[in-house]
């Protein structure tokens, strides 16, 4: 995927989720902040009674992908695809297998823990869970707080002041850093939550699904307090999520993964009106239409998720494909080029293209 412009604010298009703030079409390439190549995270099984090794999880096999400051990417896919994974392995959250992770340019697996350090002030995370996320034995005040503590900046009076406005900066009272995370609502916790990734101002923000545990108002508050945030601040996000219709309004570009690959990837507009993996055409058959006029053919794809300790060979969707063949079982399908900025990984990608959109008329 080739990096492009930063975005800029737009009105939401006819049709569109109402609530949700949209980006405009990107116009000139942009030098790439953070570029994953060939990423790899596998996770030992063990078994018996010296839980002796025999095999391996491949939650993350083969990821590349590169985002621009200034843009969002959209992760998304079936719950335990990887796409989690994917996110807390580029911060060293969870140690990759092999492949490459860089920032800025610099490759993050030769970092020392004390650049380590230094780079982790530029890549913060939201997750999914505040409540889990923060600590409950201390005041809001205190969570704030601590990334200027570990970082020592500043003096004591001046991390106050910098918390209560990070307090304001995301829509909440000064007063609410005397309370504790239990005394907020889900949706202002959450908003804890994105005042501690942006307390240190950094360059790219991961958002694992951010908004999936809060009502749908909610969800549009949060939303476009992070695309704010990103005007704002020039955020690069990694907007990871199983829910396309909140990622079609927020994303500049889509990378679709199955079974710890990603399949399909492609600037937003196009890989919902153009998708060319029978995959991706399953998950958007899927999205509700507000339309009451408009149809949507629901693909519902046929058997279960394989195992990712024994993923099938060739084409990992192959056993749920409606269009797989016999080179489908044995070969695994290359990345071609659709259109500028659309890849997709499938043998018979032109014939999904042909087969029309999924979205019917009135």
């Amino acid at each position: 995927m080739s990096a492009t412009a930063a975005s800029t604010a737009a009105k939401v298009p006819a049709g569109a989720e109402p609530g949700f703030t949209r980006h405009a079409a990107a116009e000139q390439p942009l030098e790439p902040l953070l570029e994953v190549e060939n990423l790899r995270t596998l996770f030992p099984v063990r078994a018996g009674v010296f839980l002796r090794k025999i095999g391996d999880v491949h939650a993350v096999d083969g990821v590349s992908f590169t985002l621009a400051r200034g843009r969002t990417l959209g992760l998304v896919g079936e719950s335990g695809c990887g796409k989690t994974t994917v996110g807390r392995t580029i911060l060293n959250l969870v140690p990759p297998t092999s492949g490459s992770v860089r920032f800025e340019g610099r490759n993050l697996s030769e970092l020392s823990r004390r650049e380590w350090r230094d780079v982790r002030r530029d890549m913060q995370i939201v997750f999914q869970d505040p409540m889990e996320s923060l600590n409950a034995r201390h005041t809001v005040g205190q969570i704030l707080e601590e990334p200027f503590v570990i970082h020592k900046i500043g003096t004591t009076a001046e991390r106050r002041e910098r918390v209560a406005r990070l307090l304001e900066h995301v829509g909440l009272q000064p007063s609410a850093a005397q309370r504790f995370p239990h005394e907020f609502s889900g949706g202002q916790r959450q908003r804890i939550g994105i005042a501690r990734a942006i307390a240190l101002e950094p360059k790219l923000i991961i958002c694992d699904e951010a908004v999936s545990a809060l009502d749908v108002s909610i969800r549009a508050q949060i939303v476009n307090l992070l695309l704010e945030l990103q005007r704002e601040m020039d955020l690069a996000l990694l907007f990871i999520a199983h829910d396309l219709s909140v990622v079609k309004h927020v994303s500049d570009d889509v990378a679709v993964m199955y079974l710890g690959v990603i399949m399909e990837q492609a600037p937003s507009e196009e890989i919902y009106e153009r998708p060319a993996h029978p995959y991706t055409r399953a998950l958007i058959s899927a999205i509700p239409i507000p339309d009451p006029r408009r149809k949507r053919q629901r693909i519902v794809l046929q058997g279960d998720v394989p195992s990712p300790i024994h993923p099938p060979p060739g084409c990992r969707f192959h056993t749920r494909c409606p269009f797989a063949t016999d080179i489908c079982k044995t070969v695994v399908p290359v990345w071609e080029s659709v259109s500028p900025g659309h890849n997709v990984a499938c043998h018979h990608w032109r014939k999904v293209v042909e087969s029309g959109d999924v979205v019917g008329g009135p």
